[in-house]
């Protein structure tokens, strides 16, 4: 197995979009070619940085696919190939794939997506209708949720209060046998999906709170996670009467900003809004 892990340039968004590209999973080429898929490998880390592989060169097939939907089929190749696209998958078996938003919205923003044929060109809430496929997107879900969690720990942890000790125990030589918990990065995750997807095949959301990115740049990007318009995949299933059923009636995408951690309000004004999420990143990774 080869994995890998890159170190970000905080505090620009830029630059975690550019350089914290981490691989906890790359199976060989043989082995995802073989009729039957890997076994479950374990995740480790590798800080040295490996060079980008170039795309497969799409096949007749796939460009007519490509044609047909669009950009809203672009998360297909990932569940079709993943192992083509090692820059981008975090891991993946014969159920799912674990990817990194080619757009982040935060500082740490990842797709789960399902590799289920009869599900993954379903709408979300038709989909997690079903319980057992519910259940099951939603211990994959736990799981990403985790790797995602030490991760935050990894770009955020040497700014935050509670990690101090944390941090301090691991300059230790030897190190302690057990370590402080330090902050718990894991409520600092929303998982969950958007009541109309932009994308055609089932992708569940792994995202930090934090809203800090330069890929956030209009109403819609913000709203899409900052209202009931995302919803958290503990919710499913949604009652018949939900009214997130129907974003376009509430119309979620287009109310007055309000910033995800203080509540203060900036009506129409997002470049306001940006500056004060700067300012609200700062406070909350030194938490």
């Amino acid at each position: 197995m080869h994995a890998r892990m890159m170190l970000p340039s905080l505090p620009f968004p830029s630059s975690v979009l550019a350089y914290t590209s981490y691989i906890f999973i790359q199976y060989a080429q043989k082995t995802s070619q073989a009729n039957h898929p890997p076994p479950p490998m374990p995740v480790t880390e590798l800080l040295s940085p490996k060079p980008k592989q170039p795309k497969p060169t799409p096949t007749s097939s796939q460009n007519a696919k490509r044609a047909i939907g669009g950009p809203r089929d672009g998360l297909g190749v990932y569940i079709a190939r993943p192992d083509a696209y090692p820059a981008s998958v975090i891991y993946y078996d014969e159920d799912f794939v674990a990817i990194h938003d080619s757009f982040p919205k935060s500082t740490l923003h990842l797709l789960l997506l399902p590799r289920d044929l009869q599900k993954t060109r379903l709408h979300p809430f038709e989909a997690f209708d079903d319980p057992e496929f519910l259940e099951k997107v939603r211990k994959e879900t736990r799981k990403l949720r985790k790797l995602a969690a030490g991760e935050l720990r990894r770009i955020h942890g040497k700014y935050s209060a509670q990690d101090r000790q944390r941090q301090e125990a691991l300059d230790v030589e030897p190190p302690p046998e057990e370590l402080p918990l330090g902050r718990d990065w894991e409520q600092e995750i929303m998982c969950g999906i958007h009541a109309h997807p932009s994308m055609n095949h089932l992708h569940v959301h792994v995202i930090s709170v934090d809203r800090y990115s330069d890929r956030l740049k209009h109403r819609k990007h913000y709203n899409s996670f900052s209202t009931p318009f995302f919803v958290n995949i503990d919710d499913f299933p949604l009652a018949k009467d939900d009214p997130r059923r129907d974003p376009d009636r509430q119309g979620y995408l287009r109310r007055d900003f309000v910033c995800w951690r203080c509540g203060k309000k900036f009506g129409n004004r997002f470049a306001e809004l940006k500056i004060h999420l700067q300012e609200e990143f700062q406070e909350w990774r030194r938490l």
